[in-house]
């Protein structure tokens, strides 16, 4: 082999210098991958990439626009897409420049993030490099469990749904009439219902074997989205009169669920690692997050132009109630089932080696197992706690997927290619994104806890009324209970 070739396609035990890396300004083309050549397609590869950012948040983006307004929040979702794909894009370039200098064959974030700390000009920094790779895996553990806790309650509003207006569902999905809901019980005891199925679900450690139900679950969820389109297209009514500009207190809550809709920045860089042809990646890269934004916008828009103020926080929930979209519902419940293994399987994968190395070999199964069943079970105890759909999803988005998709990239890139001489604008738009992350951060997080406190009280005082009016009615009972027994006596005697 020739020593062109050599350098042009690198191994794991070729001396590289950082001269060798790309810099902040080299073009993805020329980026080759250290080491197998074998991979998934491009076609495969962009697939997995609209997969990874397809999921509950996309439903919950028309009250999103609620929050904002119907031009602000359009607005505000192409500019925040187009700020995460850059972001994406320089989480890649890190990742590139960062997997060259330090010969590995490919780097996840975490360690991205570690090894920029180690190359970057702070002393101090570069000693506690480890944390770098601790705190983006510990915001990676609470992202993927956050959608978890999403999921539980997605599964049981709409399932919960589904059930009570059972009665009342009828084969015309054009009639206009008030359906008469059977009250069945809280939502909460709907995801006490799921964990059972859940827990077994996650115990199937191999991702191959849950192949077949991710496809089957991928054609319900795509099936399910043609349904919601095509009815809200055709349903919008005119004139329509909503707010341009929404209240600037809910802004925050449309900035968390927003954020928390992109949440494909953990799946980036594995999908750029499998890639059979890494160079290409950029081209995945833009061209499917362009059609996520897409989607993104047209369907928060049209969903809050077809049910206005009355959007729930799943447009799922304000689908009408036929059977033709009560099966929508169950079908989308059935990819979110599906892909609650998928999403559980990066913390997964942090925690539980972790722990069985702690133990003796004997023991590696059973516990295992266990910490697979306590995590499941800390994600329904978490959304039985907080059983708010929108404010879940809020503040998922606001506490972790801020700081992994907004806050993080542009530090990475200024700690990575500061020896290569970063031109100010570049410093001063990265600075500016991570201010912008943070405010995002403070504010949504704020808010959401917010209103997670006062829907709580407000159900507290609504369940201590009824509880009132039921002890009151009891009394009432029990003295004219009373009064009859004394009068009977009386005419007894």
């Amino acid at each position: 082999m020739s020593n062109s070739s050599r350098v042009n396609s690198p191994t794991e035990e070729t001396s590289l210098t950082p001269d060798q890396s790309p810099g902040p300004d080299a073009p993805q083309d020329e980026y080759t991958r250290l080491g197998e050549k074998t991979g998934t397609t491009f076609i495969q590869t962009l697939i997995h990439l609209l997969k990874g950012n397809i999921g509950t948040g996309l439903l919950g983006l028309p009250l999103a626009v609620k929050n904002a307004g119907l031009v602000l929040g359009p607005i505000s979702l192409f500019l925040m897409g187009g700020i995460a794909v850059h972001c994406m894009d320089i989480l890649v370039k890190c990742s590139h420049y960062l997997s060259d200098r330090m010969r590995k064959p490919f780097l996840d974030y975490g360690n991205c993030m570690q090894y920029g700390l180690e190359v970057g000009p702070v002393p101090l920094l570069q000693r506690h490099a480890i944390w770098g790779r601790r705190v983006v895996n510990a915001f990676l553990m609470v992202t993927q469990l956050g959608f978890c806790c999403v999921y539980f309650v997605f599964l049981s509003d709409n399932i919960k749904q589904v059930i009570e207006s059972a009665n009342g569902t009828t084969t015309d999905c054009h009639l206009n009439q008030t359906v008469i809901m059977t009250s069945t019980f809280d939502s909460r005891l709907y995801m006490l219902c799921f964990l059972p199925f859940i827990i077994l679900l996650v115990f199937i450690r191999n991702l191959k074997y849950l192949a077949p139900f991710s496809m089957l679950a991928n054609l319900a969820m795509i099936i399910s989205l043609g349904m919601i389109f095509n009815y809200i297209i055709w349903n919008i009514p005119f004139p329509v009169a909503l707010p341009y500009l929404g209240e600037l207190k809910n802004y925050p809550l449309f900035f968390g669920t927003a954020i928390f809709s992109f949440e494909g920045i953990g799946v980036v860089l594995p999908l750029e690692n499998q890639m059979k042809t890494p160079r290409s990646f950029h081209k995945v890269l833009y061209l499917g997050m362009a059609i996520v934004t897409c989607l993104y916008i047209s369907l928060g828009t049209l969903g809050y132009l077809c049910f206005g103020d009355s959007i729930g926080a799943s447009i799922t929930l304000n689908l009408p109630n036929c059977w033709l979209y009560q099966a929508v519902k169950i079908l989308y419940c059935f990819g979110i089932f599906i892909t609650y293994a998928l999403q559980f399987y990066v913390p997964a994968e942090i925690l539980i080696p972790r722990v069985v190395a702690r133990l003796e070999e004997r023991w590696a199964w059973a516990v295992d197992l266990a910490v697979r069943a306590a995590l499941v079970t800390l994600t329904c105890v978490i959304a039985i706690l907080v059983p708010e759909l929108d404010l879940v999803i809020s503040l998922v988005g606001s506490v972790s997927s801020s700081a992994l998709a907004l806050i993080f990239p542009p530090i990475l890139e200024i700690l990575t290619f500061h020896s290569e001489g970063l031109p100010w604008w570049v410093i001063c738009k990265n600075f500016l994104i991570s201010v912008i992350g943070l405010v995002g951060f403070v504010a949504g997080t704020y808010v959401s806890i917010e209103q997670i406190v006062l829907r709580n009280s407000a159900r507290g005082a609504q369940r201590n009324s009824v509880w009132n009016s039921v002890t009151k009615q009891r009394v009432i009972f029990s003295i004219e209970t009373t009064e009859v027994t004394c009068w009977l006596c009386l005419l007894y005697c």
